[in-house]
């Protein structure tokens, strides 16, 4: 008997899931494709309450990452994603951040510790396609956080071996480019972020580019459920036309292939879904 077909996507903070997965795991969860939603973190380095940031104070910890959980729960029913799994991991906070050296922060927890725990997970739901970011943490986003998700997904998947693809989320730098062509000229609010040369996915990496353009609005709800981090996420700042423009398509990098696809994909389970 084949084995139901399965999504599981790794994410590092609740809110991840949105950006540059949200649409796919829409997608999959309403074609019948059973979804699964890994997150690593707690996210208790996000903005407390009034924009609090972390290390001011009065910051508590504690209380962001409940907060950051239970948006977690509304955002994930907008996506209509079937299963969450929470690893439970310290959000290590931004890079030199002094939380970075705190003893339980993800980043800091043996890869294969927190890599076992993926992997007893994979072996649960046997997932034919998984999703993390690259090396860098997602387009040269290099977040210790993101960055460890990569390593412990990599070490999980080739533990296992049970999935047949595995990508990670891609940025095609061309596509940025047009983004902020389009932002600039529609006079949105940047919050002073300007990208480098060098930032995004190279486009000749990018394998596979997913149409998920019937599910925006649910990505914009399930990123807007995301509420106490709404001041970080300049993205919905944007006007209505650009954001159903940059959020109507997902690009990734195929990393690992054991099925007959093609080079350039416009579905991530081809090749899987008559096996």
């Amino acid at each position: 008997m084949n084995r139901q077909l399965t999504l599981m996507v790794v994410h590092a903070h609740p809110d991840d899931e949105c950006l540059s997965t949200g649409g796919i795991l829409a997608r999959y969860t309403e074609e019948g494709i059973r979804t699964v939603l890994v997150t690593c973190t707690n996210g208790e380095q996000g903005d407390d309450q009034g924009g609090l940031k972390p290390g001011e104070p009065g910051h508590d910890d504690e209380a962001v990452a409940r907060r950051r959980l239970g948006e977690l729960q509304e955002s994930i029913a907008h996506l209509g994603i079937d299963h969450l799994e929470l690893l439970g991991y310290r959000d290590s906070g931004m890079v030199g951040w002094e939380t970075n050296n705190h003893p339980e922060a993800f980043a800091n927890i043996p890869v294969e510790t927190a890599a076992a725990k993926l992997a007893a997970l994979m072996e649960h739901y046997r997932p034919q396609v998984v999703i993390t970011y690259d090396e860098t943490g997602g387009s040269g986003y290099g977040h210790p956080d993101h960055v460890q998700a990569h390593r412990i997904t990599a070490a999980a998947v080739e533990r296992t071996g049970i999935p047949d693809k595995f990508y990670y989320t891609a940025i095609p730098r061309s596509a940025i480019k047009r983004m902020f062509e389009m932002m600039r000229d529609s006079g949105a609010d940047l919050g002073g972020f300007e990208p480098s040369d060098d930032f995004g996915t190279p486009d000749e990496r990018v394998t596979s580019v997913i149409d998920v353009s019937p599910y925006v609005e649910r990505k914009l709800k399930a990123l807007q459920a995301h509420e106490s981090q709404g001041e970080n996420i300049f993205l919905l700042r944007m006007p209505e036309e650009a954001q159903q423009q940059v959020f109507s398509h997902e690009a990734f990098e195929r990393v690992l292939n054991k099925v007959d696809a093609p080079k350039h994909e416009e579905d991530l389970f081809a090749g899987l879904r008559d096996t």
